[in-house]
């Protein structure tokens, strides 16, 4: 078998950061006809590159494959939206941006995040590569190209069209196998005075809060402040700012420019990131290698609990059918002899079963209906929101089960 390379220095990859087993693509959701099939699994092993210190995963299937006719709609989360919402409103306080600006997003989804700017008269255009989901976004008047963003697409948008003064990437830097590619197509778009933001789950928390549950196939690369700030500089992009984010169990938000753009300073807060991370030991191979020791004891105790919780009679449900959730029960062999269902608010994967487990998903009614004892919160990055979106569960005293960053059960009150 040919080794894997480093997927930014091509350097050999031979250092686990941790190995989940095997386990299907997370988001390939299963219709009824397909639950007596053949199922594809794939090894979800996690390296650490002892050069770069990049952690990756080997890539199984082509972003064509993953990404083409997609599940993921990111307007059915209000959180988001908010999220969303607040970032268009600093950026045009921070930088100015009004008409005769341009703002582009790679990975654009349904258009949660462009129409805010669409509100404010600012010209965008979203970049997308699920023709469904680009498909809704235009349906809202967000303009959008369905296209694989890289150094060629970007190419061909500035050969019939402006360059970005605003160029935003939410969730997607990861997702990019051929990383090198993708930020030197940033370079290319990017207008001499224009800045770019990056938000991404950031590498460090996700080792000191155990999320291991958010290494799944669509995640090529698991990203440190110092290894963004490593592939940027390759490409001539300059980090002059970072922000911490608490999205999606923690996350940040860098921000870049041409390395020739002396307008914009680098930030203190770049200089204070830069040293957590080397002081947490992310330069040092040690550091990654035994993190796969903590997601095994995640594994033992939630399986302890739900074990217990069966042999005493209670009924345990999940809420969420998000990819992260598929990574965990996959890993954990958590199927229906644990889980009688889970429930989504997203209409699009409402009847389908998860991937590997084969747990049916139904709309959240389901739960006021079948009155459950306990419920697993999947998505555990947005438990409050849920919680207080599912306040009737109380009526009953149903308790719900959080799995990460340790387990935990919350009491209705």
């Amino acid at each position: 078998m040919k080794q894997s390379c480093c997927r930014f220095c091509s350097h050999p990859l031979t250092h686990s950061f941790c190995n989940l087993g095997k386990s299907p693509f997370s988001n390939s959701y299963l219709k009824k006809s397909e639950l007596g099939g053949m199922e594809p699994f794939f090894p979800l092993h996690a390296y650490v590159c002892d050069q770069c210190f990049l952690v990756q995963l080997e890539e199984f299937q082509k972003p064509h494959d993953i990404f083409s006719d997609y599940a993921y709609f990111s307007s059915y989360s209000s959180s988001w939206l908010q999220h969303a919402k607040r970032y268009t409103e600093e950026m045009i306080g921070r930088f100015g941006f009004h008409s005769s600006h341009f703002v582009v997003e790679i990975a654009s989804n349904d258009g949660y995040l462009l129409q805010y700017f669409k509100e404010k008269n600012i010209p965008v255009l979203g970049v997308e590569p699920a023709a469904n989901v680009a498909k809704v976004a235009r349906e809202k008047g967000v303009p959008s190209l369905i296209a694989f963003f890289g150094r060629e697409t970007a190419e061909k948008m500035i050969a019939s069209g402006p360059k970005a003064d605003l160029l935003i990437g939410n969730n997607v830097l990861a997702h990019v196998p051929d990383i090198n590619d993708f930020v030197s197509g940033l370079k290319v778009l990017l207008k001499d005075d224009g800045v770019i933001t990056m938000e991404f789950p950031h590498l460090h928390r996700l080792m000191e809060e155990n999320q291991f549950d958010t290494i799944y196939h669509e995640h090529f690369s698991y990203l440190s402040f110092l290894a963004v700030e490593k592939i940027f500089a390759k490409h001539g992009l300059k980090v002059f700012d970072v922000q911490h984010l608490p999205t999606h169990g923690g996350s940040l938000r860098v921000f870049a420019c041409h390395e020739e753009d002396t307008s914009k300073k680098i930030q203190g807060s770049v200089v204070e990131l830069r040293a957590k991370e080397q002081a947490y030991g992310l330069e040092s191979l040690s550091t990654y290698t035994s993190f796969e020791r903590k997601v095994q004891k995640i594994k033992f105790d939630l399986l302890r609990e739900l074990i217990r919780m069966k042999n005493e009679g209670k009924s345990i449900v999940a809420y969420g059918a998000p990819a992260k959730g598929n990574t965990l029960l996959n890993y954990c062999g958590i199927k229906m002899e644990f889980l009688d269902y889970t429930v989504d608010l997203s209409p699009h994967k409402q009847g389908l079963s998860l991937p590997g487990t084969h747990i049916p998903i139904y709309s959240p009614d389901k739960i006021r209906e079948t009155k459950p004892d306990y419920i697993l919160i999947l998505p555990w990055n947005l438990k409050k929101e849920i919680i207080e979106q599912m306040s009737f569960v109380r009526e009953w005293g149903a308790k719900w089960i959080v799995p990460i960053p340790q387990f935990a059960v919350i009491e209705n009150t």
